[in-house]
């Protein structure tokens, strides 16, 4: 490997962030562990295969990865992804209790949108 992908390492640190908020969530929340753990998977993965389709039909233009070298601000920017998961995180440990499915679906998205980023500079 000569060099590293940002689009790789973004998709891999927003991947730990959706592992830490599926635990935190599990540990104290009100859900259950293999619901939340389900939950992560089949949504960051129904988003990666699902969403190509969709663009497809709306006929919407192709997309370039999150990180690429025509927008210098863009790595900026896209660090905010992991960063934000990483705050919802920290929600079940603050506010114990409720159940929190829809954080770890958001979550699971936001994860999504990076991997689909990493897979299309993998293309090009």
């Amino acid at each position: 490997m000569k060099r590293l992908e940002p689009n790789l390492l973004l998709a891999v640190t927003t991947g730990f962030a959706l592992v830490l908020v599926t635990v935190t969530a599990s540990v104290y929340g009100a859900g259950e562990p293999l619901r939340n753990l389900l939950l992560a998977v089949s949504c960051s993965g129904g988003f990666v295969l699902l969403n190509p389709m969709l663009l497809r039909t709306m006929k919407s233009p192709v997309r370039p990865p999150l990180i690429h070298s025509g927008s210098r601000g863009m790595t900026a920017w896209s660090s905010l992804f992991p960063m934000v998961v990483i705050l919802c995180a920290a929600v079940p440990v603050f506010w114990p209790g409720p159940d929190y499915g829809l954080l770890i679906i958001i979550a699971a998205v936001w994860f999504g949108v990076t991997v689909e980023s990493a897979l299309r500079a993998r293309r090009a």
